[in-house]
Order: C-alpha cells, then sequence, then structure tokens
C-alpha cells in the first residue's frame, strides 16, 4: 500500500484539512499498529518508508505526529466529518 506525500509534522489545526484527508487510511494503518503493539520503527519503515535507525529523530517525529494526530481524528475530527456530512 503506498502511502500519499507527508510531512515530517501532521497538522495539528482544530479542523480537518486537506492533508487529513490524504492520510485517512495512513491514519488508520498507525492507529491499528499502535493497538497491535507495534514497534514504532517498524511502523515508520512500512508506511512512511523510513529507517530509523538512518534517521532516528525525524522518523520519531513523523510517527508520533502523525499517531497524535490519528489520536485526535478519533476524538474530535471524526465530529467534523459527521458535521460535513449533515451540510451536504
Amino acid at each position: 500500500m503506498t502511502t500519499p506525500p507527508f510531512e515530517d509534522r501532521a497538522p495539528a489545526d482544530d479542523c480537518i484539512t486537506a492533508y487529513d484527508e490524504r492520510h485517512f487510511v495512513t491514519y488508520l494503518r498507525i492507529l491499528d499498529a499502535a493497538e497491535e503493539g507495534a514497534d514504532w520503527r517498524e511502523v515508520v519503515q512500512i508506511i512512511f518508508e523510513l529507517d530509523a535507525a538512518v534517521e532516528h529523530d525525524r522518523a520519531r517525529l513523523v510517527h508520533d505526529s502523525h499517531l497524535e494526530r490519528a489520536r485526535w481524528m478519533t476524538t474530535h475530527g471524526y465530529k467534523h466529518l459527521l458535521e460535513m456530512s449533515r451540510k451536504g
């Protein structure tokens, strides 16, 4: 599965962004991996094709910021999706 181009930091906006829309599947994948207890280094290798041994700090930032955003989507972001679907 191909991951869309990504930034090192996922958005931190209070609403869903175009970036978030492109990365819904990415967020699901990273949430699934976290739920399964997967090692973050393996997750960034598989999902983002980053080698944590080579780019440790960047890989950790990518993983942590995207996992944080994925968790935000489950607690707040979904409300924005519901509002959007009601409007139209």
